[in-house]
């Protein structure tokens, strides 16, 4: 497994190049020890187009909560088959652990952190068990928590690339226009950022997240989160 001088050394080198730089620096080091982690959701097609156009076979992981809008699932479906992306991964929490801890469908409403971890947190993590990295979608524009964001970072025994860490909200559509990407069908219902159905909102796209939990002190689902904050628990 790596160590944070692997994550250092490559912040040192490539933390200021370009995405494409970053990705293809990251795919090199990680050779098959490597994913990238996607929700499929307002701004997930530009790094799955940058990854395709390196890699086509890398692996792609998507958690199926059970809880996503169809929307969400007919756009990953339409992405992973007009970009050629061989190997997204379906995970998600097992029926038996909804049963025994969501059996009414109701805990995102009375304890988001709970749900959160039963539905997207824990099926991850069994999900990143094989890689040594993942890259995610993060931008520094996205959220507070997100504003001193590199391009690698080490966190929980593995290296998270971020190679879209410097680009705004206009470099995200000039590049999709650019290319001919096609949108989440929900950014045009005023949508920016987008999670579970039963906990996402229409906001303002100058705070695109201000949808997500919209009632609760929460800005990160589990996956995702500042250093000086604890897992969220799984029980």
């Amino acid at each position: 497994m790596p160590t944070p001088a692997d994550a250092a050394l490559l912040q040192d080198r490539y933390g200021a190049a370009d995405a494409a730089t970053v990705l293809r620096a990251a795919l090199d080091h990680f050779k098959g020890e490597i994913a990238v982690v996607s929700s499929f959701g307002a701004e997930s097609v530009v790094l799955l187009h940058l990854a395709a156009t390196i890699d086509r076979a890398i692996p792609v992981l998507f958690v199926d909560t059970g809880r996503h809008f169809p929307e969400t699932l007919a756009y990953r479906d339409e992405l992973a088959e007009r970009l050629g992306l061989g190997d997204v991964r379906v995970v998600g929490p097992s029926p038996d652990a909804v049963s025994r801890r969501d059996p009414d469908g109701t805990r995102a409403t009375w304890d988001p952190d709970g749900c959160c971890a039963l539905r997207k947190v824990s099926p991850f993590n069994a999900a990143l068990e094989p890689f040594a990295a993942w890259i995610t979608g993060r931008k520094r524009f996205q959220a507070e928590t997100r504003a001193a964001l590199p391009a690698f970072e080490f966190e929980d025994k593995r290296v998270k690339v971020n190679p879209l860490a410097a680009w705004g909200a206009a470099d995200l559509a000039a590049y999709a226009r650019k290319h001919s990407l096609p949108q989440h069908p929900l950014v045009a219902r005023g949508y920016p950022s987008i999670g579970c159905q039963p906990c996402t909102r229409p906001a303002s796209a100058d705070n695109p997240r201000a949808g997500r939990w919209s009632g609760f002190d929460k800005t990160e689902c589990g996956i995702h989160r500042p250093a000086s904050l604890p897992l969220i628990s799984e029980t």
